[in-house]
């Protein structure tokens, strides 16, 4: 991949609960120096999707993004194949929603948002994804951008419910952005599918870098944001993940995971089978965003689960010493490969 065909950065489209963007700096350090397709099974905001093209890292390189979120892969569908009409009925939102604030939020959640999405999905995901309205996307994205911190929350009824955020000017619709999330999704060799995790990691094997950001476990039985369908993620999807990332990696994928340092994650990646595909569990300081507690938002651990070690960031030297940083750089690169 050359330096001239680096795109411009592109960040992500929407707020997500536990969006990686902030981690980043530490999931570069696993990026492989090499792959021949990228997969995202939980691809959420996408932050990593945008950052490995913001960085050229997918020049020429398929990439899968899926996810059983409807909603949300029938709106980057949309973004992608229908950029303008997305454009034209976010603007209104946007109007409306200066005009009228909250109580523009509250019609839009409860008056045209869950109606027309319950409509939408009456014969299933499959067919709601054909069908899926260009005013169901740009509502999925208006509510992203004003909702309480960019949650996605579906109650066991399957209708949204998360409440108003407290913004005062919240940056509803952004043309160039749009277009530059669009001409992400449009590369050729992207593909947007509805797919859960189990089938999407069933396909990875040699020459695939994988990551997976799913749901986190919660730390404490109050902590849980893991509704992003209507059936939650619990405990034993956990178990599941692990079991396919396994078999993943026993099929030569390179496989990198976020998740929260919850006792049940590092005992589950501590096991016989995790560590026969070389996976190991490394933790990393972030700073936990969605609790409604201010005082709770501080700095905790997650882990990151990958079966190649980091690569420490590139040292600054001065000119003098740059043959000798030079000379090393092929074993560096033998070992991000490992």
């Amino acid at each position: 991949m050359h330096a001239s065909s680096v795109p411009t950065s592109v960040r992500p489209l929407l707020k997500w609960a536990g969006g990686k963007r902030q981690l980043l700096p530490a999931l570069r350090q696993y990026y492989p120096a090499r792959f021949e397709r990228y997969i995202e099974p939980f691809v959420g905001s996408g932050a990593v999707f945008f950052d490995l093209f913001s960085l050229g890292r997918l020049d020429g390189v398929p990439a899968r993004l899926t996810d059983v979120n409807v909603d949300l892969v029938g709106t980057y569908r949309s973004v992608r194949d229908r950029t303008d009409d997305v454009m034209r009925a976010l603007a209104q939102l946007d109007l409306d929603h200066r005009r009228d604030g909250d109580t523009c939020y509250y019609q839009v959640r409860d008056r045209r948002f869950n109606p027309l999405r319950q409509a939408v999905m009456a014969d299933g995901p499959h067919a709601a994804l054909e069908a899926y309205p260009v005013e169901l996307a740009a509502m999925f994205i208006y509510l992203n951008r004003t909702g309480f911190n960019g949650l996605f929350r579906l109650n066991r009824s399957g209708q949204f419910n998360v409440p108003v955020g407290r913004y005062a000017d919240p940056r509803i619709c952004d043309p160039e952005h749009l277009r530059a999330v669009a001409a992400a999704f449009r590369r050729s060799r992207v593909e947007i599918d509805f797919s859960p995790f189990d089938a999407t990691l069933a396909d990875a094997g040699r020459g695939d870098f994988v990551y997976c950001d799913p749901p986190y476990a919660p730390l404490s039985p109050t902590a849980s944001f893991a509704h992003y369908t209507a059936g939650g993620f619990g405990a034993a999807d956990q178990l599941r993940l692990r079991d396919a990332i396994v078999a993943a990696c026993a099929r030569g994928a390179i496989v990198v995971e976020s998740n929260s340092s919850a006792p049940v994650i590092e005992d589950a990646y501590r096991s016989a089978a995790a560590k026969r595909v070389q996976l190991k569990v490394d933790r990393v300081p972030a700073r936990r965003a969605i609790n409604s507690r201010a005082s709770a938002r501080g700095p905790v651990d997650e882990l990151i689960i990958a079966n190649v070690r980091p690569t420490p960031p590139a040292l600054v030297l001065p000119k003098a010493k740059m043959k000798k940083v030079e000379s090393i750089r092929p074993a560096r690169a033998r070992l991000r490969t490992a």
